[in-house]
């Protein structure tokens, strides 16, 4: 059976496209891969955040994983840090990672441009704390959008290299996957880019939104005056909306509203108090469930322990291979 490693920065609140885009394919290959879920805690740490902040996130995200349909019993859930032999690979794949090549990272550079010099070295090598995060469960098919795609591409360069050094196939190469499937990129609500935890509240709706948050949101979504000739093209604000329609409501609803649009009938209020009641029914299921979950500490502690020794008894065959063919096993003197 193949293995699947994804993982999740607990850095706000999981939104639309986060499910859409990632959750329903965890819960998917569950069902047929051996399956690694975690929790980001030290991928968080590059952007400094407060010891409260995280503590409250990391439980909201586990919280959410369950309420989507990640299951304990078919995949193995944890938190990256309670993993120590993902640090020790890091640290082992950094001697195989190039200053030159990680300074090209589109995000590196990114971040380099809005932070100078207060850029910390974490950022720099995200990279391979990745690549760890993969390699140390041998993962064969990571689920990624497109903007991670070269991330994957660098754990593929970094094993190569280990196992060209050490002439040894210690580590198998992983492939960005999607169960064949199109990426789905959920647009914000805002009219441009898609919908992102980093962003202003009123541009994603999140799995916990309630109903009236969940209107008001649609409600002051970006729209125009109206169509002035039938059958015209859409602009982009408005196509977004009808695609987010088409993820959430039914073939007859969109049907009904592309029809008034064509026709220049169409009442953006009647548009987005649909849109909204449909997303919010979309989703009910999910906030239900979470909130169910959230205050079941005893529960919740559970899921991470056992996880977490599921995961660390694993990554450690690897360490334990990685260490043996560098030299550090010092039971070889």
């Amino acid at each position: 059976m193949e293995t699947v490693l994804s993982g999740m920065r607990p850095t706000g609140k999981l939104h639309l496209g986060n499910y859409l885009g990632a959750g329903i394919n965890y819960v998917k290959m569950q069902e047929k891969y051996n399956c690694f879920y975690f929790i980001a805690d030290y991928h968080a740490l590059t952007t400094h955040t407060k010891a409260s902040e995280l503590n409250s996130s990391i439980s909201n995200v586990l919280a959410e994983y369950l309420a989507i349909g990640v299951d304990p019993e078919k995949a193995t859930i944890y938190i990256q840090s309670h993993v120590p032999q993902i640090p020790e690979l890091y640290l082992i794949l950094n001697m195989f990672a190039y200053k030159g090549e990680l300074e090209k990272c589109t995000t590196f550079k990114e971040k380099a441009r809005k932070e100078g010099q207060t850029l910390n070295a974490g950022l720099l090598t995200y990279p391979v704390l990745m690549a760890a995060d993969i390699l140390i469960h041998k993962a064969n098919k990571v689920p990624v959008g497109e903007d991670q795609k070269p991330h994957i591409e660098m754990a593929r360069n970094f094993a190569q290299r280990f196992n060209h050094y050490y002439e040894t196939e210690v580590f198998p190469m992983p492939d960005a996957t999607n169960e064949g499937e199109n990426l789905i990129r959920v647009p914000s609500l805002q009219g441009t880019g898609k919908m992102s935890k980093s962003d202003a509240g009123d541009s994603a709706i999140y799995l916990i939104d309630d109903k009236d948050t969940i209107i008001k949101k649609v409600k002051r979504a970006k729209t125009d005056a109206g169509p002035t000739s039938p059958n015209q093209t859409k602009p982009q604000e408005i196509e977004n909306l009808f695609y987010l329609m088409k993820l959430v409501s039914s073939a007859e609803t969109l049907s009904h509203f592309e029809e008034a649009y064509n026709n220049c009938s169409i009442r953006y209020g009647d548009f987005k108090m649909q849109l909204g009641e449909d997303m919010n029914q979309y989703i009910a299921p999910i906030r239900e469930k979470y909130q169910s979950l959230i205050n079941d500490r005893a529960y919740l502690l559970k899921v991470v322990n056992e996880g977490g020794e599921k995961a660390r008894a694993h990554a450690q065959k690897t360490i334990d291979e990685v260490r043996n063919i560098v030299g550090l096993n010092s039971m070889n003197i």
